[in-house]
């Protein structure tokens, strides 16, 4: 069976069930309930009938039951009642079609809505593919600068080692040209003197004791050869002690800290370990200078009148620690071509980490000032008994 003999029989259906209920309400007074009506409105919703079907079915019902057979009068009062039968009979249609219309409606609003979002998500879309692509290009110009900045740091990098190369090979030339100098002092030009020196003594010792003036001039100028003589030792000393060389760090030290108590009037005391005596002489000479410098600082800047230097070896390591109690200074301070001290310590830890060692310093206002320098040992210098270490390690307190 197809579908318009189906809706058919339902029509027919109702059609029956129409006519019976409108005839029974006719029947009964005015005031009754007419929940059969809403029943048939009910029905027809479930079936699929509209409201102009039940139209339909409320005409045919109507010339049935009222028109042929009640008078005129009779008819219109009927008539009215089977109005409000048929219009409460189509409530529940009415009702359902209400709420679709409200439905659509609202169906239309949320539709226009979105279809409004849409539109602005369409906009939002096109606006991120513009952010994304310029953050693409940000991210290209980023990944640029990026590997830009890379290969500056890295070249930066190498500079730095090949300045820092540099500046100890400057060092070393230094060093290297320093012992040249005192060696040409020393051996030269003091040996000269001497040598004028000797040959005036001569002169003195024959000439005649009528030539007195003479004598008197000799006299002189051996007094000033002798002082050239001492000045020439002086100067070679400084540049580089031939003691150091020659006899060791420990010799040279003490050297040093007398002339420098007789200059300065500063007492350092001093503690260093015989064995540091094994060590090359690249490590003796960066400890000499270091204890050297940093004297220096205190006797310009510390205006303390003692100081203390210890060097000793532990676990292969020479440690060395020079200490005063003096002014001491900012650490934070950024420092300048004025700033000597700075630039000493600069020097200073350039000469240590050319060895290889570590260097650092500790120091505040009113509170002295430390330098530590740790030096790797090239050979152990600690494996002496520790009865023959408390016999050899220390020189005694000097001066």
């Amino acid at each position: 069976m197809n579908s318009a003999s189906k809706m058919h029989e339902k029509r027919t259906e109702l059609s029956r069930l129409y006519h019976a209920a409108l005839e029974k309400y006719l029947k009964q007074d005015p005031g009754s309930n007419m929940e059969s009506a809403r029943e048939l409105g009910r029905y027809a919703i479930a079936n699929g009938l509209e409201t102009l079907d039940m139209a339909r079915i409320h005409e045919i019902a109507l010339v049935s039951l009222v028109l042929p057979n009640y008078s005129s009068a009779t008819r219109n009062g009927l008539m009215g009642r089977a109005g409000l039968f048929f219009a409460e009979a189509i409530t529940p249609l009415e009702q359902t079609h209400r709420g679709a219309r409200e439905a659509n409606t609202h169906l239309n609003q949320v539709v226009k809505e979105l279809s409004q979002r849409t539109l602005e998500l369409a906009d939002s879309v096109e606006v991120l593919k513009y952010e994304i692509t310029r953050r693409k290009v940000v991210e290209e110009s980023l990944r640029a600068s990026e590997q830009t900045s890379s290969a500056l740091l890295e070249k930066s990098r190498q500079m730095q080692v090949e300045l820092r190369e540099l500046s100890r090979q400057l060092l070393t030339a230094q060093e290297e040209e320093r012992m040249k100098i005192s060696r040409e002092l020393h051996d030269v030009i003091a040996q000269t003197l001497t040598g004028i020196n000797v040959q005036l003594g001569r002169l003195k010792a024959e000439s005649t004791a009528s030539s007195r003036q003479l004598q008197e001039k000799i006299a002189s100028t051996q007094r000033l050869v002798e002082q050239s003589v001492d000045i020439v030792h002086r100067f070679a000393c400084e540049l580089r002690p031939t003691v150091l060389d020659d006899l060791g760090l420990i010799p040279a030290l003490k050297s040093f800290l007398k002339e420098f108590l007789a200059s300065t009037g500063i007492r350092v005391s001093l503690k260093v370990s015989t064995e540091i005596e094994q060590s090359s002489t690249s490590i003796r000479t960066v400890l000499y200078r270091v204890a050297q410098e940093a004297l220096n600082n205190v006797a310009r800047h510390a205006k303390e009148s003692r100081a203390s230097v210890s060097i000793r070896c532990h676990e292969g390591l020479i440690c060395m620690e020079i200490t005063d109690s003096g002014t001491g200074f900012e650490m934070n301070k950024t420092p300048s071509t004025k700033n000597h001290t700075r630039l000493g310590l600069l020097g200073m830890r350039e000469r240590v980490e050319m060895v290889g060692g570590t260097f650092c310093v500790e120091s505040a206002p009113d509170r002295g000032t430390t330098i530590r320098a740790e030096i790797p040992a090239e050979t152990d210098l600690s494996n002496d008994t520790p009865s023959e270490r408390s016999n050899s390690t220390l020189t005694p307190e000097y001066p």
